[in-house]
């Protein structure tokens, strides 16, 4: 069925201005969404998983012993905290050594300076070679502490552990995964819709989040639409990002993304 909306139709049809620029326009959106082969109803509940907001798998760049262990599977860390330890006695040795050496120095380039300033007993280039001595030990200091932290698997975001791969006494060889970390604070729902109706799903756009066993859905905010079409499928990648303040979801759950 053809539905004429033309201007010349609704002029002869007395149609007043305010009313023909309104069916005017509307004509134009059903055009668009025509020569597309997209309708509203091809906007039907997108089928995809929930994932963690944040999942990192954890290694230390050096080899070594656990030597130590303070958190358990399942248990929640704050940025910044120690999960495991490596060996690490001759690294801490190593730091105390040149912390020494550096607050030796530190001292010395002081004291020059002061006798530099009052008695002039000291030349300029006393001074400056002091200074390199301080810049050197300063420097030294520095990589034995990089050193140091190397040997502590340190969370780089509050999350839970999902997994740790060694216990206390297991030996590790460089980048071996040691543990899992997620945020499961926020979700991300991800799936994919038929191509034909990307052009209906945007960034930023509200929907609604249906979760397997959760009786009533979550809102949500569409986050990212991928540019892309995938050949084989014709389907595109569509991301949503959703709350998860009660901690009732778990990543790899059923979910589907429903219009608003």
């Amino acid at each position: 069925m053809t539905i004429r909306l033309d201007s010349a139709f609704l002029r002869s049809h007395s149609v007043q201005p305010w009313a023909r620029r309104g069916l005017l326009a509307l004509a134009a959106v059903l055009w668009l969404m025509a020569g597309a082969g997209v309708s509203a109803a091809d906007f039907s509940p997108i089928d995809g998983i929930t994932e963690p907001y944040l999942d990192v798998t954890l290694s230390a760049p050096v080899a070594g012993i656990i030597s130590a262990e303070y958190f358990k599977e399942g248990q929640t860390v704050k940025k910044g905290d120690v999960i495991l330890e490596l060996d690490s006695k001759l690294e801490e040795f190593e730091a105390a050594r040149y912390r020494a050496v550096m607050e030796r120095s530190k001292s010395e380039l002081e004291a020059t300076r002061v006798l530099v300033e009052t008695t002039k007993s000291v030349s300029q280039d006393e001074l400056s070679k002091k200074e390199t001595e301080f810049k050197v030990a300063n420097a030294e200091h520095d990589v034995a502490a990089e050193q140091l932290a190397r040997r502590r698997i340190v969370a780089p975001f509050a999350g839970s552990i999902s997994e740790i791969n060694l216990q206390t006494g297991g030996a590790c060889s460089p980048y071996q995964a040691l543990a899992r970390l997620v945020d499961t604070s926020h979700f991300y729902f991800v799936g994919h819709v038929e191509g034909k109706a990307v052009g209906l799903v945007h960034p930023d756009q509200p929907v609604r989040i249906q979760v397997e066993g959760l009786a009533e859905s979550i809102p949500g905010r569409i986050c990212f639409v991928s540019p892309v079409v995938d050949p084989a499928s014709g389907l595109a990648r569509v991301k949503a990002l959703f709350d998860n303040p009660d901690g009732k979801i778990r990543p790899g759950l059923a979910a589907k993304i429903l219009p608003q």
